[in-house]
């Protein structure tokens, strides 16, 4: 696999991402979605990583938005349906983690749901370290959200 940073210029991850803000949207209410659509990627404070196999299709994304000089948020953390359990999300979020602390940020947080079917993502980010906390930057405590954070 390889991955690199997407100026989301090509219409493969605008379908890409479109899946997931739709998927999302099969799963939480409105009012719980965090999930940013391809305009908020696109703000300069998120930088945005696509994963391919070596024949170049898209398998994985991923991208972290700044918060503030020390602290960063992982933000569209996605695999593809026929990837699932296959490494994918593992090699994005270790790469996330070295990314962030190459940037100098001492601190990552995410948000994700508390349904069962986020059940796999909780525990891929649990396995990494990261652990329960507070509602951090603009969210509000959710019962449809579990937040959750590690030093790096």
């Amino acid at each position: 696999m390889e991955i690199a940073v997407d100026d989301l210029s090509g219409p493969e991850i605008a379908r890409f991402l479109d899946e997931h803000i739709r998927e999302l949207r099969s799963v939480s209410p409105p009012e719980s979605k965090h999930a940013l659509d391809l305009h908020a990627l696109r703000r300069y404070d998120v930088t945005f990583w696509s994963a391919r196999d070596e024949d170049g299709t898209l398998v994985g994304c991923g991208a972290l938005k700044w918060l503030d000089e020390e602290h960063a948020e992982i933000k569209s953390m996605r695999t593809a349906g026929g990837r699932k359990r296959s490494g994918v999300a593992s090699f994005v979020l270790t790469h996330l983690i070295e990314e962030a602390r190459r940037m100098g940020y001492r601190r990552l947080s995410l948000e994700t749901g508390t349904a069962e079917f986020f059940a796999p993502a909780r525990a891929l980010y649990e396995k990494f370290g990261f652990e329960p906390c507070e509602p951090f930057a603009d969210y509000r405590t959710d019962p449809l959200s579990t937040f959750m954070t590690r030093g790096i």
